[in-house]
């Protein structure tokens, strides 16, 4: 018992170092990088606008579109590793934008069902859903081969909350070390810093899922 409880101890702190490494690079991002690519932008715009060589105008706007690109890439980028999107929002919102991202890729349908707008949950336990969540939606788009990913998130008179996620695709045998990846080491990982329950069903040519819960403390 304390082996475990020091083992989650372990994780919860290499969780905190990695959150703060990851916003303090963000920040670096937004403050510092972005700031200069503004500057470019602005500078190139201004070019644009001096010239009238059409064929240099035409690559000075090329240049400006790449720029542009990359501006909005990067405070997109700095907003995930701030982390300021899972403070602000609700789970369901964050699972949801997750889902109606993957559809757009039209890979596979993801569905999400939930039996609650609003819950209290803190930056670890929104964190470690959504991480856990994505990890199983690009393990199964990689590696399954599944035409759909079913997800729901309940919460009941015994349990915090509840997380299914169930893809229809090849499935693998538990038995096998070899299918034990990263993935599912990481989702294992997350469920464990928090004392959730964390089980694993999948059988070949059927499909996968996990079942990951934390029960309300009696």
């Amino acid at each position: 018992m304390k082996n475990e409880l020091h083992q989650r101890e372990l994780l919860s702190t290499q969780l905190e170092i990695q959150q703060a490494t990851m916003q303090q690079i963000g920040r670096e991002l937004h403050d510092n990088i972005g700031q200069k690519l503004t500057l470019v932008s602005l500078y190139v715009q201004q070019m644009l606008y001096e010239n009238k060589v059409p064929e240099a105008v035409e690559r000075i706007d090329q240049v400006s579109q790449i720029i542009n690109q990359s501006l909005q890439d990067l405070r997109s980028l700095s907003k995930t590793l701030t982390d300021d999107n899972i403070s602000q929002k609700e789970i369901v919102t964050l699972i949801q934008e997750e889902v109606d991202n993957t559809n757009s890729l039209k890979k596979c349908y993801v569905s999400f069902e939930h039996n609650f707008d609003q819950l209290d949950l803190g930056f670890m336990h929104k964190n470690l859903l959504l991480r856990i969540t994505q990890e199983f939606i690009q393990n199964s788009i990689k590696h399954s081969n599944c035409k759909n990913i079913f997800i729901s998130l309940n919460t009941s008179e015994h349990t915090l909350w509840e997380l299914k996620i169930r893809d229809d695709g090849a499935g693998f045998d538990t038995a096998n070390t070899k299918s034990n990846g990263i993935g599912l080491t990481n989702m294992k990982n997350r469920a464990k810093i928090i004392g959730a329950d964390f089980n694993l069903e999948s059988e070949e040519n059927i499909g996968t899922q996990v079942n990951i819960t934390l029960k309300k403390q009696s």
